[in-house]
């Protein structure tokens, strides 16, 4: 390959191939690749140069040939273009590779490359062959790739709770650094269900249930239970995994994070004990004021002391509650039960409770626990439940308002069947309760009726008022 091979005009290409030469074939391919096709001397001098070649270095047939291969080479890669030239002389072959090479106009080039020693007729290595690609695009995108892997890297592993990522049947092949760095395990031990290792064995049974279920139902996972830290200590930690579905919302993984509550769960244990200490100090304080009212007028005001006894004891009930929710507020549902546990016998048969679960904040619990124990006592005295016959109905919804964050509460009192209904001349402690006390404490209606045929109460809220609205997560 001592002379110069240029490629053939158009016009001979047609020419040959008429003639059918097999060259000729060879000629086309080599003319028409997208890939550069350089052929070159032991030595390096390039002895032909294709249009691809032209297009991606940017130099010309006529610039390039009898020139070195070295004028593509950049300086830092001298030493890599001799290690092929060396290969090559000995006969062997440089299977593809990805380097850098120079354009005309001095900025590089990436490139796959692939180098095959020429044979002559005696078999002798006369030369190289040499096949580039551009790669700029794949390396593009790979770059692409690599940041976006270095962004989720570096999210995933600086986030305090732990990650991990399992495919769509539960199984777990991958989680954050976090998770190691605590555990001090391995992916190849944790892989699939591995985790079950750091679980506590009395919780291990109830978590993997729950979890399979909600994996095999596509359900939000969510659990609270104690992972072994490398240590050999628990600490306790709010799970959660959702599923990541297709466009057609097939399940095609799952992702999940641990977030260690250790010291909430502390701090709210704490809490609680400081509310059962103030509830147990209220508690006394109201049997201090019980025992004085009694000693002060228990001759001469007997009615009145029993009155007030029962009232304490319903707002000590309701304190209860309180107390055993944290003073986040309570159901209704409870709420019903504290204050008309003296009647239980009746529930059901003649005093009827619907409802869909609401919960009353606080404030709300207090207010109207005392207007039910204040409602109940009347109608056992006076009203529905003071006859074998009479019946109450207790109701509440929620009515919808402008804002869908903020419903109404409204909670009526209906008797019938009692005896008949006379409006009292004179109002009581009773009467506020039910009337001023709650219409202030939900910031809205009361209606108080005397009708013929049982006493009808309710009261209406003003938005949102009175409402347990928080999503605090509870901790247990």
């Amino acid at each position: 390959m001592d002379q110069k091979f240029r490629f053939p005009s158009a016009e001979k290409l047609i020419g040959l191939f008429s003639a059918g030469a097999t060259d000729t074939w060879l000629a086309a391919i080599i003319h028409s690749s997208n890939d550069a096709i350089v052929s070159k001397t032991l030595d390096g001098i390039i002895t032909s140069w294709n249009p691809a070649a032209e297009r991606m270095f940017g130099f010309s047939e006529d610039e390039m040939l009898e020139t070195s291969i070295r004028r593509i080479v950049p300086d830092r890669l001298q030493s890599e273009e001799d290690h092929i030239l060396a290969s090559i002389a000995r006969g062997q072959r440089i299977e593809q590779f990805e380097t850098m090479r120079l354009h005309k106009d001095g900025h590089e080039i990436p490139i796959s490359v692939n180098v095959s020693p020429i044979l002559n007729e005696k078999g002798e290595v006369v030369g190289a062959s040499k096949i580039a690609r551009d790669i700029t695009k794949e390396v593009q995108h790979r770059k692409l790739l690599a940041d976006s892997e270095d962004r989720f890297r570096n999210l995933a592993d600086n986030m305090s709770q732990f990650a991990w990522m399992a495919d769509a049947t539960g199984h777990i092949f991958w989680y954050n650094k976090r998770w190691f760095e605590y555990t001090g395990t391995t992916l190849e031990q944790m892989q699939g269900y591995g985790w079950a290792e750091v679980h506590h064995p009395e919780q291990i049974d109830r978590v993997m249930a729950k979890y399979r279920f909600c994996m095999d139902n596509g359900q939000d996972w969510e659990d609270t239970f104690p992972l072994r830290g490398k240590d050999g200590e628990y600490r306790w930690f709010l799970s959660r995994a959702r599923p990541i579905r297709d466009e057609d919302g097939t399940i095609i993984r799952w992702f999940g994070t641990n977030t260690d509550i250790t010291e909430e769960r502390e701090r709210r244990e704490q809490i609680r004990f400081l509310m059962r200490e103030v509830n147990h100090r209220s508690k006394n304080m109201l049997a201090l004021v019980q025992g004085i009212a009694r000693q002060t007028g228990r001759k001469e005001h007997p009615e009145f002391v029993r009155k007030f006894e029962n009232r304490l004891h319903s707002l000590s009930a309701s304190h209860d509650l309180l107390t055993s929710s944290g003073w986040r507020g309570m159901t209704l549902e409870d709420l019903l039960a504290s204050q008309l546990g003296h009647l239980s016998d009746l529930l059901e048969d003649r005093i009827h409770i619907t409802g869909d679960p609401v919960s009353v904040n606080a404030s709300c619990a207090q207010t109207i626990g005392m207007a039910l124990y204040e409602l109940a006592t009347n109608a056992a005295k006076y009203g529905a439940l003071s006859n074998e016959t009479g019946e109450v109905d207790i109701h509440w919804e929620l009515i919808e308002t402008e804002d869908p964050d903020k419903p109404r509460l409204r909670m009526s009192w209906q008797e019938r069947g009692g005896p008949s209904v006379i409006e009292p001349d004179h109002k009581g402690f009773g009467s506020v309760v039910i009337g001023q006390m709650c219409k202030s404490a939900l910031s809205g209606e009361v209606i108080l009726e005397y009708r013929p045929d049982g006493f009808f109460w309710s009261v209406t809220g003003a938005p949102g008022r009175g409402l347990d609205l928080s999503e605090d997560e509870i901790v247990e």
